[in-house]
This record gives C-alpha cells, structure tokens and sequence, in this order.
C-alpha cells in the first residue's frame, strides 16, 4: 500500500513539475480575468501575460529546472505555432479571435499567444528528463516528420482543399501502433502503448482549452455571444498538434536507434 502510495505521489509530483509552465497560465489567466480589455498603466491584459511568460520562462531557466536545448526547442515551436495563429486568426479566415486589446501584438495575435503552444512543448521536454522516458518501435525520423508536416499544413490548407485529417489519423494509428514509452516510476520501470497515452493528452489540453476560453484568453466565433464548452472534434487537432510537437522534441532532444528504440541525449 505504501508502495502505491508513493508511486501516485512521484508520478503527480513530476507530472505537476513537467506542466509547471502550463499550470502557471492557467492560473494567471482566472487571476487576470477582472482586467478585461482595460488598459493599466499604458498595457493591457495580454500584454500584463507576456511579461508573465516571460519571467517564468527567465526563472526556469536560471532554477536550471528547464535546459538550453529544451529551451530551443520550445522556442521553435513557439515560432511555429505564432505562425499558424497569425493565419487562422485573419479575419477572413476567423477560426478563433483574441477579443481584447494588446499592445505587443502581430497583427490579430497578441505575443504572450505562442507561450500557451510553448507550455506544450515544455511539458514534452520537461516529462522526457523527469520520468526519464525511452520509447521502442518508434516509426523512423522520415515518417514522423513527414506525418507532423502535413499535420501543420492542413491546419491552414483545410480552408482551401478538402480536409484529410482522417487519413492522418489512420496514418498515425498505423505507425505509431507498435510504439511503446518506458518511463521509471519509484524505482520500477512501466512500459505503456503510445497512442492512449497521447489521446489523453488531448484529452488533457481539452480541458485546458475550456477554461481558458471561460476566462475569455481567446474565444471561438460561437462563443462570443455566450461561452459555451468547446467542442469534443477539437480533440483531434490538439492531437494531432501534439504530434507535431512530440516529433519536434524527439528529434532535437533524444537519438533513434536503427532498431527503432529512442533514448534521451
């Protein structure tokens, strides 16, 4: 019994570590939502959370508790994820939209927008160390790049062409099927398949994306006039979004042996 208990304490203690970055948006976001889209002191609310993102990412950094190449990777994905925002945020395309003002901003997307992307890929380098995660029967680099690429590029190319997600998900089913994660958990080492392991991460950033769009951090066109919960076919696109942001952190963090076996750098 004592032996469970601990186990469920390491594993919720590392798992609120690794989503430290993500854990602290959440809750600025309940705290800043009096502020609405009033202006305090020359700023405003978006911008009061880009400083805010900005520190906890200086202290995580100088508390060594994230490293250089983590941080790269982050800020990559960063980088790649304020791209596509800029995009679906154009109003002739209007997926979702920032209602409030902000002064550090690129045309409809505030700056602090990337760092709620960067939380994702935080959370993936930070799990990666801290349960000192291997995976077996990983699909080659080749594949999963491939599969992350277009992932990204229907996001936007589905305004366009026909969606063809579907067959993305097929795809990521057949690769990933075999694929196994080993993480170390009170001395024991637990082999779990990938694929449900990432369905409830999608699960998971779902329920974050509730609560942010509660406090009204972004809103969808349905949401406007009364905010309702955030629709269960959003889970597919945080999904396949974590795809892309595993493959990402796989790559530049950890090496893929010739049998298919991953192990962190």
């Amino acid at each position: 019994m004592i032996a469970i208990f601990k186990s469920c304490f390491e594993f919720s203690y590392k798992a609120a570590s690794a989503a430290l970055f993500g854990i602290l948006l959440l809750i600025a976001f309940a705290l800043t939502a009096f502020m609405g889209s009033h202006e305090y002191y020359g700023f405003f609310r978006y911008d009061y959370l880009l400083f805010y993102a900005l520190i906890i990412q200086v202290c995580l950094l100088c508390l060594k508790m994230e490293s250089w190449a983590e941080a790269k990777v982050i800020a990559l994905f960063h980088i790649v994820a304020m791209v596509m925002e800029i995009f679906l945020t154009h109003p002739q395309i209007a997926s979702w939209q920032y209602p409030q003002p902000a002064v550090f901003k690129l045309w409809t997307v505030p700056l602090f927008a990337g760092f709620m992307y960067s939380a994702v890929g935080s959370f993936f380098a930070r799990s990666l160390r801290l349960y000192q995660v291997s995976f077996e029967k990983l699909p080659s680099f080749a594949n999963m790049i491939a599969l992350a690429v277009l992932s990204y590029i229907n996001f936007m190319s589905k305004f366009f062409i026909a969606d063809y997600r579907a067959l993305l998900f097929v795809w990521s089913a057949v690769i990933f099927w075999k694929t196994k994660i080993t993480f170390r958990l009170n001395q024991h080492q637990i082999r779990l398949p990938m694929l449900p392991v990432l369905a409830l991460l999608a699960f998971l950033i779902w329920i974050a994306e509730n609560i942010s769009t509660f406090y009204q951090i972004w809103l969808y066109p349905t949401q406007v006039d009364a905010w309702h919960m955030v629709g269960w076919g959003k889970l597919g696109s945080w999904y396949l979004l974590l795809l892309l942001s595993l493959v990402m952190v796989l790559k530049i963090l950890g090496r893929r042996q010739s049998n298919g076996n991953w192990l962190l750098n």
